[in-house]
């Protein structure tokens, strides 16, 4: 890759006119992901029966291919081109591929490929679905084996598997899922063995994820067998922070959170794969000191896929691609790119540029983020982020000690409250951004896993031309009585812990969209309504504060009837004209400020010139009275205001 491009994700062409960063690359990529579940009488175990609605009735198992099915669900809509596959592990049965069952049972003993890694099909789907919900055929499969598994087997065949089917993909995740902690307590010789094999799956690039379940009475000890083979920084990007997820646990007596939510919770998290949105990026602390870090997304909202046309006359369905072609309006000939330049239109005329003269003006220094200064945590204000800000953490590949130059920096403004304020430039031909360089704080679910890993946060800044005026507003502060009445209300309706989880509320829009089509593709009946989780539960609002609500009504009107009662006369003041007190005459009118076409009177205009309050007109005044002097009417209503003062400023030089 070229020095102009390696800032680029990979895979995309040059953009003339690709002012922020592009994220295309970053949200396409494939991913491959493996289950492999460990079937143990353990793992088929369901938890003791319970009277609560709420009872826990899933054994580890069970809930492991529940899960795999949901994720699965998702998938087919949401990544259509990303592959899933599940591997049962510890079975009596033994099957790797329909092709190869006659010797598979040898090849990987007690490994069973329940769905070969692809792009699921919707026959997929049922056919999971069919497993999951019908017990009897779950019990027939899922015989544990009474011999021991070795986990160096389960792992060359997860690496087969993955050579085979997904051997160009960007992300290739093998998930395990086991309550057994220390597989091979007395076997070194398998310990080692397994080691060597998950260092074989790291070196394809293969990351695997344990996702680890408690048993009842006991935790789960990564340190026995799982820290030896599991690798927390990814084989594509060392640097990457990588959480680690604490062992799901289920209920001992059936009652709270299900295995199940806890499960989906920790697969959820780790569901989308890491990857950099811009990589070795240098970060200039000061003239000469360059640290290189990469940038990651972690908020990123969240759409339906685009809809796309098909062709139905041929064998089998496909997607219709579409061109375009330029025609001359004369000829009707096809204009082809190199005949074509861009313009702008400035003054009436249409300022026509070159590629080279565009990319010039476009340049504005190589990507990179350069610190200019720091400021309390205190000057930030909440409106100043304009689009949503990136993670950024340190990487070692182009300066050797980026590392601990990073975390210096981060735990020093930290502990200073303090923010970078930077110049920052995400690529090639990006226009370049203020930002604030805002330090962030690791933070943990109350069962202990990472939601936002500790690092630095860039949030672009607006400029000055990004800010718009505050509209002309008359306050009325409310009695302190009313507000001590709303403060009561507030402080009973927090949310608990008086914090926000957006992982407790999905957009039920986006949700809505993809059941309809999962319904659609899987044949299922269709749902009546969506389930949105963001309507507000009225009847827990009114046991909370319902009273408190009433005698704020009552509270607000009386408090109005005594202001409107207070200032009655003020106001009937206001809306009456001022009579002329000499002679008698009749009232005085104001001056007309329009003439008669309605555009603004040239003597009201300067006016508002030498009082330097021209913003205060509005955008038809302004268009209208531009109009009738021959100014251009393009832009926004700073332009025009920019405008209307040149035109009083060049006015005043021809008279001096």
């Amino acid at each position: 890759m070229s020095a102009e491009n390696k800032w680029k994700p990979e895979g995309e062409e040059e953009e003339e006119e690709d002012d922020e960063v592009d994220d295309t690359a970053y949200k396409s990529a494939k991913d491959a992901v493996l289950f492999a579940i460990d079937i143990s009488p353990s793992m088929l175990t369901p938890p003791p029966r319970a009277d609560s609605k709420k009872a826990d009735t899933d054994s580890p198992a069970s809930a492991a291919l529940k899960c795999a099915y949901t994720l699965m669900q998702q998938r087919i809509i949401s990544n259509p081109n990303d592959m899933m596959g599940i591997l049962l592990y510890g079975t009596e049965q033994s099957k790797f591929r329909d092709e190869d069952s006659s010797h598979s049972g040898r090849a990987y003993p007690h490994c069973y490929l329940l769905a070969d890694l692809d792009i699921p099909a919707a026959e997929d789907v049922k056919a999971l679905k069919t497993l999951v919900e019908d017990e009897e055929e779950f019990n027939e499969l899922l015989q544990p084996s009474a011999e021991t598994i070795s986990m160096a087997n389960v792992l060359f065949c997860a690496n087969q598997i993955f050579t085979t089917k997904a051997s160009n993909f960007a992300s290739r995740r093998l998930f395990v899922v086991t309550d057994n902690d220390n597989p091979h307590e007395a076997n070194k010789a398998f310990r080692s063995a397994a080691a060597v094999r998950a260092k074989d799956l790291y070196d394809l690039g293969v990351i695997i994820e344990l996702f680890p379940i408690s048993k009842p009475g006991a935790g789960f000890d990564r340190s026995k067998f799982y820290d030896d083979i599991i690798y927390n920084a990814s084989p594509t990007d060392p640097e990457a922070p990588a959480p680690i997820s604490g062992a799901a646990k289920p209920s001992s007596t059936g009652d709270g959170i299900t295995l199940l939510n806890s499960l989906l919770s920790s697969i959820n998290s780790k569901a989308v794969a890491k990857r950099a949105l811009f990589s070795n990026l240098p970060l200039e602390l000061g003239p000469g000191f360059k640290i290189s870090v990469k940038g990651y997304i972690i908020f990123k909202r969240q759409e339906p896929k685009r809809s796309c046309y098909v062709w139905l006359s041929g064998e089998k369905v496909q997607i219709a691609t579409g061109t375009s072609t330029q025609h001359a309006d004369d000829s009707a000939r096809v204009v082809e790119k190199g005949e074509i330049r861009k313009a702008y239109k400035f003054g009436g005329e249409q300022i026509t540029f070159s590629p080279d003269e565009i990319a010039s003006l476009r340049h504005f220094g190589d990507p990179g983020i350069r610190i200019i200064g720091f400021k309390p945590m205190s000057m930030l204000p909440i409106f100043a982020n304009l689009r949503p800000s990136t993670f950024i953490y340190p990487s070692e590949e182009d300066y050797v000690g980026s590392t601990r130059v990073f975390a210096a920096l981060h735990r020093k403004l930290l502990k200073d409250q303090k923010m970078g304020l930077v110049w920052f430039i995400a690529r090639k031909n990006a226009a370049p951004v203020i930002a604030a360089l805002v330090p962030g704080d690791e933070k943990l679910s109350d069962e202990g896993d990472q939601l936002i890993p500790a690092g630095l946060w860039l949030i672009p800044l607006p400029y000055a031309d990004d800010i718009r005026q505050n509209p002309e507003t008359t306050l009325i502060r409310a009695p302190e009585e009313l507000i001590d009445m709303t403060r009561i209300i507030i402080q009973r309706l927090q949310l608990p812990n008086a914090e926000f989880k957006p992982e407790k509320y999905p957009n039920p829009a986006l949700q809505w969209h993809y059941r309809i089509l999962q319904a659609l593709a899987l044949e299922e009946d269709l749902p009546e309504k969506p389930e949105d989780k963001t309507l507000p539960r009225y009847r827990q609002i009114d046991k909370r504060v319902g009273e408190y609500v009433k005698d704020w009504g009552r509270e607000l009107e009386a408090q109005s009837q005594a202001y409107l009662e207070e200032n009655r006369s003020t106001t009937a003041l206001a809306k009456r004209p001022a009579s002329s007190a000499k002679d008698g005459g009749e009232p005085s009118k104001r001056a007309k400020t329009t003439n008669d076409s309605g555009v603004i009177r040239d003597e009201e205009m300067k006016g508002y010139f030498e009082k330097n309050t021209i913003g205060k007109l509005t955008v038809p005044l302004l268009r209208g009275w531009m109009q009738e002097k021959g100014l251009s009417t393009a832009g926004k209503k700073s332009d025009f205001v920019e405008r209307v003062e040149g035109w009083f400023e060049k006015k005043k030089k021809k008279k001096k």
